[in-house]
């Protein structure tokens, strides 16, 4: 077997090397990554998420979750608009949550500029960016899974473009991966092809 290939879990079923290191990420590996996510309030909730987790390991916001969705009114983008100079200072001392002010202001200011778009409108934009499937090789190994890709380049420009911040090309492109928009699961994973989706709420 070569680095990086999928290996067998606990059940004796091959999944991505990564999602290996915790009970947590199996369950995040097997029921949530790479399935496709659409409405606007869940949207706004993994860009968020993705942009809190810059610099830090993906687990540390998994096992955070349900202190960012309390803190952050489940991730519902007029209410987290209409949040106060009060709220602000309320979630710089949650410790539920990662105190980053830079990215806590970047996600008080997202909400505000989306309110301004059309229900779906999100939704509409990040999966516009979708790459075809049939184009992109399937991954074999940790080594062919890419950080970047042109798409999550054009998709992190159309969105600074509409004002929104911290969302930066790999940013972009963890968020393709995470919501279904990329299958980046390994050829011989037992969640590749897993495309059942995953609506949460929202405007879309």
């Amino acid at each position: 077997m070569s680095a990086g290939e999928a290996v067998a879990g606990p059940d004796g079923a091959p999944r991505c090397p990564w999602a290996l290191s915790t009970a947590d990420y199996v369950t995040y590996h097997d029921e949530e990554w790479g399935r496709p996510v659409h409405g606007d309030d869940a949207l706004f909730e993994r860009l968020s998420l993705e942009a809190f987790q810059s610099g830090l390991s993906w687990i540390t916001i998994l096992r955070r979750r349900p202190g960012f969705r309390t803190a952050f009114a489940a991730f519902e983008i007029a209410k987290v608009a209409a949040f106060t100079d009060e709220d602000r200072e309320r979630l710089l001392a949650d410790a539920g949550i990662i105190r980053n002010r830079a990215k806590i202001d970047a996600t008080l200011a997202n909400a505000r500029v989306l309110t301004e778009w059309a229900p779906g409108e999100l939704d509409e934009l990040i999966w516009s960016h979708a790459p075809d499937p049939a184009g992109r090789p399937v991954p074999r190994t940790l080594a062919d899974v890419p950080a970047v890709t042109p798409e999550s380049t054009a998709l992190s420009k159309a969105l600074k473009k509409r004002g929104l911040r911290f969302v930066g090309p790999t940013t972009a492109y963890a968020l393709m991966q995470a919501c279904g928009l990329v299958d980046d699961h390994l050829e011989t994973c037992v969640a590749r092809g897993n495309t059942s989706g995953v609506t949460l709420s929202g405007r879309a």
